[in-house]
């Protein structure tokens, strides 16, 4: 499988915040770019970015010196090997600090057998064609998304969760069991398909009703991003996402591709969500999300 990708974009804003803790890798990207990483850090002032930047530089790092990021061959344990790296370095950084660091991961790797997501915490990565519906919602390492799954709290309630922030696994340093990230292999991937990366300060005033009009309006990637940043110009918090477009997917018969794990993968939150249901007239596009109201839209708006 070769996936060819439009140029990548990213949203990288400091919000209502004084420093910025998100980190990106790469700086910039470009269409040829196989490895996308995101990271949310937590600790405040300089603890959070540091452990974010750590994360976020240590593992291309690793990568480049132990093996081809060019080679679209990474498997599971060479990220879990570089995962382990950017722990020790976190442990470095700490030093003998006494003030916790942390960070999120959000990992989005295409090699020929297909797309590869990590991720730890609440920082998502979203698989959506247009249209259609989103496939993959990483399943948030939080309070909130356990009790909702653990049939405490409805889907609404678990929306506007007042402690909604908490999470349950993250990067730390210092800690004797490390915790570990899910990973899903993702082999339907078609032309215009797009992944979608972000941090939580990206969601603050987005639901995925709003995500799925931005992503099948026909807007170019840069409207589509254009949209995107307008819509959290007023976040609190630090909000970044990668926008990977999708252009072309060419399958090579010689390649043994892993298995699609989408459809059964319990990290993918989007399998226990209420279905998006799409109806649309020539002005309108409708969206009932399972049970819950019917929102509207002007299609016109995202055209501009």
């Amino acid at each position: 499988m070769k996936i060819e990708l439009f140029t990548p974009l990213s949203i990288h804003e400091i919000g209502k915040r004084k420093n910025q803790e998100d980190a990106l890798w790469p700086e910039e990207a470009i269409a040829d770019s196989r490895l996308f990483i995101l990271c949310d850090g937590m600790g405040g002032y300089e603890h959070g970015e540091t452990a974010s930047q750590t994360v976020c530089l240590t593992i291309p790092h690793v990568l480049r010196r132990s093996m081809s990021l060019e080679s679209d061959c990474l498997s599971d344990e060479d990220l879990l090997s570089c995962l382990e790296r950017a722990y020790q370095e976190l442990d470095r950084m700490a030093g003998e600090s006494t003030q916790k660091m942390g960070t999120t991961i959000a990992l989005l790797y295409f090699g020929r057998k297909g797309a590869i997501a990590m991720h730890m915490g609440d920082s998502r990565i979203y698989h959506i064609r247009p249209n259609v519906g989103i496939l993959y919602q990483s399943r948030d390492h939080s309070l909130a998304t356990e009790l909702f799954q653990a049939g405490e709290i409805t889907y609404e309630e678990m929306l506007n969760y007042p402690k909604k922030n908490i999470v349950t696994r993250a990067m730390m340093p210092g800690e004797e069991n490390r915790m570990h990230p899910d990973i899903i292999h993702i082999t339907d991937i078609q032309p215009n398909d797009y992944f979608y990366i972000c941090s939580d300060g990206m969601l603050e005033q987005m639901n995925n009703q709003q995500i799925m009009f931005v992503f099948s309006s026909k807007n170019t990637d840069e409207g589509k991003c254009r949209q995107l940043v307008n819509e959290t110009k007023d976040n609190q918090d630090n909000h970044s996402a990668w926008i990977v477009h999708i252009n072309n997917v060419i399958m090579e018969d010689d390649e043994k591709l892993l298995p699609n794990e989408e459809l059964t993968a319990k990290c993918n939150m989007a399998i226990s969500l209420p279905k998006m249901v799409y109806e649309e007239n020539d002005d309108v596009q409708i969206v009932k999300y399972g049970k819950s109201s019917v929102y509207k839209i002007i299609k016109n708006i995202f055209l501009k």
